[in-house]
Parts: C-alpha cells; structure tokens; sequence
C-alpha cells in the first residue's frame, strides 16, 4: 500500500502555515499508511474515521472531529449510509502554533501524557466555524492565508477557553527521541492486531530495523514477544473475566479459535476449555 504524505498530496500550491482542503471520498480505506508533515484538525462531517498512532487509537464519527499531532499513523475512512465520507482539513506548522500561544501568553505547560490526537465534540459555534472553513476555500489562495491565519487563532482561543490547554502540551513536545518513540509505539500497542510492518511504520523505520531494534530493547523477536503478551492478556480474560475463548480469540489477535486453543495450550500446557475446568 502507497503511503500518503499530507498536506503535500492534496495542496499543489506552495505550502502555507495554515490552509484548508476540503476531502471528499466514495472509497473506503483500512489502515492507509499517512505522513503528516504538519499537524491537523480533521473535522469529520461524513462517515467514520479511526486513526492509529505511535501510543494514540481514537475512532470517531461525525459528532465529533480530530486534531492530529505531525507525525506517522495509521487512518481507516468508512463511509456513511448514503456512501459518502467527508472530512474538512486543517493543517498547521509547529511555528504557527508557538506564534499563537505567544502572543494569547499561553503558558507551554507540563502534562503527565503526552498524546498524539485529541477528540472533542462538536458545539454550535464549532459547526459555525468549520462553514466558515468551506467558504474560505473557495476563496484566493492569496485571501485564504490572510483569513486562516485569523481563522487558525479563532479556533485554538475557543478550544483552549472550552477545554483547557493541557492538549498543546503534545502538540509542542518535542518527541523525536526514537528510543523512547520505539518502546512507547511498542508498549501502546501490544495488544493490537498490527502487522510488523503497520508497527515499523509508526516508527518510523523498516521492518529489517525494526527488528533489530526490538531485539535489542526485548532481547526476543517481536513475533514471539507479541504472541506472548496477547496470551498473557488472554489468560488474564479466561482467568479473571472468565470469559470463554469464543469470546476473546479475536481480541487478542489470532483469525479463529483452533489457531489460539493451539498457541495457549503451547504455552500454558492446557486448553482454554481445560482451564475453565479447572
């Protein structure tokens, strides 16, 4: 699968700090590899979108929209029931944002969690402003980077006021320590059902170093690290939630339930069934 760098695939134009694309589509995509080379408000209008980044998995519908730290992820767009997805794009630079926060004196606070995508619904005056957006972008490129830098502090003012400022903390980290962006990407997600390559990915690497670097950190392959700690998990399902392992094969990654009754016996010497028997 191509993988899809943003804005620059969608702006032909030379890039501005802060532009607006509308994104229209009538085909479904699952975990499309996308590089956002800036960060972005997604505000969906139409359809479902799920996105997967290096310790972040939020899914949403159109009640709610997006903003999207630059970086690597993983994005699945599903249609609406009448076969449509829409989604208003805004992209912005870290420099526009530091600009922002400077002159409104917003403090570049501390956070006990750094994410890479927030979800906040949407509200009257937020409706208001993403139809703004759309009239916007019909507009001059020259007229539309005077109004959306306007535009760009309107929306961070209001977010701020409503929600806080704990989420610009993300936004300005710096998080390119790759040590710590490996075994963070690796610990959020070990019980997902991401491929080596989907996982490479998020980090930003091959999968030859990938696996380099997983055996260094895990001192295992990460097939075998993987497997283990969703077996883990599953044991914990059958044990403590006592669940059946008809309930929970899917959960912890394997394609039917004779391929995991095999694995979990292989590990802990008895069936699922065995055990809830025991």
């Amino acid at each position: 699968m191509k993988t899809i760098t943003l804005p620059d695939e969608l702006i032909s134009d030379d890039l501005q700090s802060v532009q607006v694309f509308d994104y229209r589509s009538s085909k479904e995509i699952a975990k499309q590899q996308i590089i956002l080379n800036q960060n972005t408000f997604s505000f969906l209008t139409e359809g479902h979108k799920e996105v997967v980044f290096d310790n972040s998995t939020l899914s949403i519908d159109n009640s709610r929209f997006l903003i999207m730290k630059s970086g690597h992820c993983l994005m699945t767009e599903k249609l609406s029931d009448i076969k449509n997805y829409r989604s208003i794009l805004l992209f912005f630079t870290n420099e526009v944002l530091l600009k922002f926060m400077r002159k409104a004196e917003l403090p570049k606070t501390g956070s006990t969690e750094y994410k890479s995508v927030y979800s906040f619904g949407y509200d009257e005056f937020i409706q208001r402003f993403v139809n703004s957006l759309l009239d916007i972008s019909k507009l001059s490129r020259k007229i539309q980077k005077k109004l959306l830098e306007v535009k760009f502090e309107e929306i961070m003012l209001y977010i701020t006021e409503i929600y806080g400022t704990e989420f610009l903390y993300s936004l300005t980290v710096n998080s390119d320590d790759t040590t710590q962006k490996f075994i963070r990407t690796i610990e959020s997600n070990q019980l997902s059902k991401l491929t080596l390559k989907e996982l490479a990915f998020l980090c930003n690497m091959s999968i030859s170093t990938f696996k380099r670097e997983f055996e260094k950190h895990y001192s295992e392959s990460p097939v075998r690290w993987l497997q283990n700690k969703r077996l883990e998990h599953a044991h914990y399902l059958l044990n403590q939630e006592q669940k059946k392992s008809s309930e929970i094969y899917l959960e912890v990654g394997y394609e039917n339930l004779s391929s995991f009754t095999q694995a979990y016996k292989s590990k802990y010497g008895i069936t699922p069934k065995q055990h809830h028997k025991n």
